[in-house]
């Protein structure tokens, strides 16, 4: 699922329906979709091509008591205090945590995870003003800016895939803060208070079916690329392949991220580089098969893609096995994230040194900053087994072993712990 392009099987509805000789597929796509689609994307086509040895008459009881659990478990945070911390018992096994999130805190994060565009548009109104917005915004485009001029000097793509690249970067779209409006799909729930007979099992039952439906009516319409797919009070960042399109919610603006308060130099070495990964993400081995309109279109030459994919194993290596929490970490699930991370690093570096009274002294330690995190052995281990992204301690200490300047900054000198030889640092963007 790292490469997006294998997700990408389009079958029409008809053929894929011949999965199952026990389920009547398209009549179950009916009373979904009221009809079913002509065609659809199968993600995972090896399933359903075993779909009738997993589910049949003789595995069918065991698929419903499942299915029983599954839906218990869904609902315990919605029933009682006792469900709430039963619930919880597997996945803070996982994470390490000693005790269930406390209620107040586990209740919060519902309302946030249910009217996010409504609490994330009061708390951007709060805390992130217009003066902020300007300067973020201010940021991105000279980011935009150094990623064009390498772009355009870069010595390895063909000229055509370079200049399909700058059209690319030219057509990227960009969210800052919090949107223009709030969702109004969120104006569609209805809560029922405890007094009038309400709870809560019932309000978050009918909140999921009214979203089900919203989603089930956008299929066969065009796709609104305004929406936002993240709160504004969320502390990350994301680009979208689909709509080629990169997202900074108000909540990730703010220090050690961001502020009006740190120096220009501070501010590159961290929402800077975010900004700069984010865009690195149009240009890396997933993004690179989607063209200036999000549409899964490979625009690069045979040739371009083989000596990129030469670059990225050199990204690979340079990751692959390094000790971490009693385990090695995997470089070929992270390349993709490190390559965003490099690149973003390295523009940030050069748009820093554009500003006047630069220092990378403090571009360096913020960009350490922001990468600083508390958790427990288990869910390092949980990460370094799932996650995309390296370990936040070595996002922040080998990433910056690939940039000349980090040598001549900390005066780094061969035989020190951090020195790599400067034919294995690793320069994509």
């Amino acid at each position: 699922m790292a490469d997006y392009s294998k997700m990408y099987n389009p079958q029409s509805f008809a053929d894929f329906a011949k999965s199952s000789s026990h389920f009547d597929l398209v009549t179950l796509a009916d009373g979904l979709f009221e009809k079913a689609p002509e065609q659809i994307i199968v993600t995972e086509p090896k399933f359903f091509e075993a779909l009738d040895d997993i589910v049949n008459e003789d595995s069918f009881q065991d698929m419903k008591n499942w299915m029983l659990v599954k839906t218990i478990y869904s609902a315990a945070g919605y029933l009682s205090e006792e469900f709430r911390q039963t619930g919880s018992t597997f996945s803070r096994a996982l994470s390490g945590k000693k005790e269930a999130t406390p209620q107040k805190k586990s209740a919060f994060y519902l309302a946030t995870g249910t009217f996010g565009q409504t609490i994330g548009d009061y708390y951007a109104k709060k805390y992130f003003g217009p003066k902020a917005k300007a300067d973020v915004e201010h940021m991105v485009r000279n980011m935009i800016s150094v990623y064009k001029n390498r772009l355009e000097n870069n010595t390895w793509l063909s000229e055509a895939t370079r200049q399909k690249a700058i059209v690319k970067l030219n057509k990227l779209g960009l969210h800052v803060g919090y949107p223009d409006h709030i969702d109004e799909l969120e104006y569609k729930y209805q809560i029922i208070p405890e007094n009038q007979g309400g709870t809560l099992f019932d309000n978050m039952t009918k909140i999921g079916q009214v979203a089900q439906a919203d989603n089930y009516a956008k299929l066969g319409k065009p796709v609104d690329r305004t929406k936002w797919e993240m709160s504004a009070s969320t502390v990350n960042a994301y680009y979208d392949p689909f709509k080629n399109l990169i997202v900074f919610p108000a909540a990730i603006l703010q220090a050690p991220f961001y502020s009006l308060e740190q120096t220009p130099s501070q501010n590159y070495g961290g929402i800077g580089a975010v900004m700069a990964h984010e865009i690195s993400h149009a240009f890396d081995n997933n993004g690179s098969l989607f063209d200036e309109y999000g549409n899964l279109n490979n625009w690069w030459t045979k040739e371009d893609h083989a000596y990129f994919t030469k670059l990225a194993d050199k990204m690979v290596k340079e990751f692959d096995g390094i000790p971490f929490a009693g385990g090695k970490v995997n470089g070929k699930l992270t390349v993709s994230e490190n390559i965003a991370d490099a690149g973003g690093l390295s523009c940030a570096n050069e748009a820093a040194k554009n500003e006047r009274d630069y220092n990378l002294y403090d571009f360096f330690i913020n960009w350490a900053k922001i990468w600083r995190m508390k958790a427990t052995t288990q869910y390092k281990q949980l990460l370094l087994n799932i996650d995309v992204h390296a370990p936040a301690e070595l996002r922040a200490n080998v990433q910056v072993k690939n940039l000349d300047d980090f040598y001549s900054t900390f005066e780094v000198k061969p035989g020190d712990g951090m020195y790599l030889k400067p034919e294995d640092r690793v320069k994509i963007w």
